[in-house]
């Protein structure tokens, strides 16, 4: 039977919505408990509404996900709540559409082939080495924030080669407050034009505006700088299409800088903060990983080589994006009437994709709420329908900068267990993922760092 032979049809409405905000205020008060209870109650297409009149399709199925994000894709834009990231983002790969993000994403690639990614590596190490170096044994830290700082450190040097400290000062404020506000819009009904001067539109012109000044003059700089480099900054001003031998203008250049600042910065740092607060409260996981570490890596410093070597390392890491993915949903709008499995969409229907969700069924997962990094053994990953399991999207979409991200999480993993016992700080207040642009801990992470040994293991400035 051909597709337009199907039966066709459409699924019942969720209950209990309201008349002019649909279930937005239901969705807004718990997000991830929302969607986790229509997937358990109504199966793999969930219909609710955002306002009176935006139909929202909660898709729980790996196939219909296949069918959105990859075979019929052509179908599906980005839905319209990421216009609130744009005016940060401009037209970069994240909120580009069709010839434009396919023509970007060519030309961003090499950015991230595997000897790029390799010689990141070091960068990635060193860093992280140098930023735990200052702590003290038995300190108290706010965890979320120093992973923030190490990858915001990571993306500065590999993005333009700026050492950390301009890169918080110069950058990393402005960003924070940025986001903070572009979430903000994405999760109100009725978002002001920019132009409409209410303070939080003001705030956050203002800081697209920093950031635009310092960005511009960097690209600048480049443009007069015979010098060649290797940062992703000097990979970029130097990619040219193959099919029109053109590259990036400023304007380009700007757009996917700042949409790689944003991936490589905020994702990550959430990520390994969540793996430390997991290890924390599971020893016996951490007690292999640094067994691991001791026999990899040993007295010396961690190297990009050690990578490979790190298998339970990585595990614990896949294990930490698989119960709490940063990217935990994934939004399109139809663009065109389609039709998916029998399931009939109407143009500017919206539907939403949630790894959070899909990661924890236990159709897929046994005992999907509990840490297991030994799960990802012996190609465990290989055995799950494609997009059962998707931390970093997928199809033509998924994260051009997934592997660079993965390498950074491992090796900074590796630079502070060789080091350090992270633990909870005592009366820490209930941990709860937050779901903002990424998913974060809520209230952030209140930490002890101790020693593994306390007279040898400690990294001396000399050894970095």
């Amino acid at each position: 039977m051909s597709e337009t032979d199907e039966v066709l049809y459409d699924s019942p409405m969720v209950p209990n919505g309201k008349l002019i905000s649909g279930h937005t205020k239901e969705f807004q008060k718990d997000v991830l408990g929302f969607l986790t209870r229509l997937s358990k109650e109504y199966g793999d297409v969930a219909k609710f509404r955002f306002g009176p009149f935006q139909n929202v399709y909660l898709i729980s199925n790996p196939d219909l996900i296949k069918q959105i994000l990859v075979t019929k894709q052509k179908s599906f834009v980005k839905s319209k709540d990421s216009n609130a990231i744009k005016p940060l983002v401009g037209d970069g790969i994240l909120t580009s559409e069709k010839d434009v993000h396919m023509r970007q994403r060519r030309l961003i690639q090499p950015s991230f082939k595997k000897s790029h990614i390799s010689n990141y590596a070091q960068d990635m190490i060193d860093i992280t080495m140098d930023y735990i170096s200052a702590w003290n044994n038995r300190e108290e830290r706010i965890i979320t924030k120093d992973m923030m700082n190490i990858s915001l450190g990571i993306i500065s040097k590999t993005m333009f080669s700026m050492e950390f400290k301009d890169g918080y000062e110069v950058v990393g404020e402005p960003i924070e407050s940025s986001l903070r506000i572009a979430v903000k819009r994405m999760r109100t009904l009725l978002r002001l034009p920019l132009w409409v001067p209410t303070k939080i539109n003001r705030k956050y012109k203002n800081a697209i505006q920093k950031l635009d000044t310092v960005i511009y003059s960097i690209i600048e700089k480049r443009r007069e700088d015979a010098e060649r480099h290797e940062d992703m900054l000097g990979i970029l001003m130097e990619a040219r299409d193959d099919k029109d031998g053109l590259g990036m203008s400023n304007q380009q250049v700007r757009d996917e800088l700042m949409t790689i600042f944003l991936a490589g910065h905020e994702t990550t740092a959430n990520a390994l903060s969540w793996t430390l607060y997991l290890l924390s409260q599971h020893p016996e996981v951490e007690t292999k990983l640094f067994n691991e570490i001791d026999r990899v890596i040993g007295n010396r410093n961690p190297a990009p080589d050690d990578f490979m070597k790190l298998t339970y390392t990585q595990n614990i890491i896949w294990e930490s994006l698989r119960l709490y993915p940063p990217i935990y949903i994934i939004s399109r709008q139809v663009e065109a009437d389609v039709v998916i499995e029998g399931y009939r969409f109407k143009k500017g229907d919206m539907f939403l994709i949630s790894s959070y969700v899909m990661h924890h069924k236990p159709e897929y997962f046994d005992n999907p709420d509990s840490f297991i990094p030994e799960r990802f053994e012996n190609n465990y990953l290989k055995t799950l329908p494609t997009y059962a399991y998707f931390p970093f999207s997928g199809g033509p979409r998924v994260c051009i900068g997934n592997h660079f991200a993965f390498m950074e999480a491992v090796l900074v993993l590796a630079c502070i267990s060789k080091t350090y016992r992270i633990k909870l700080a005592p009366d820490h207040h209930e941990v709860k993922p937050i779901p903002t642009l990424s998913l974060r801990p809520k209230r952030g992470l209140r930490m002890i760092v101790e020693e593994r040994n306390e007279e040898s293991s400690k990294p001396k400035a000399s050894d970095i």
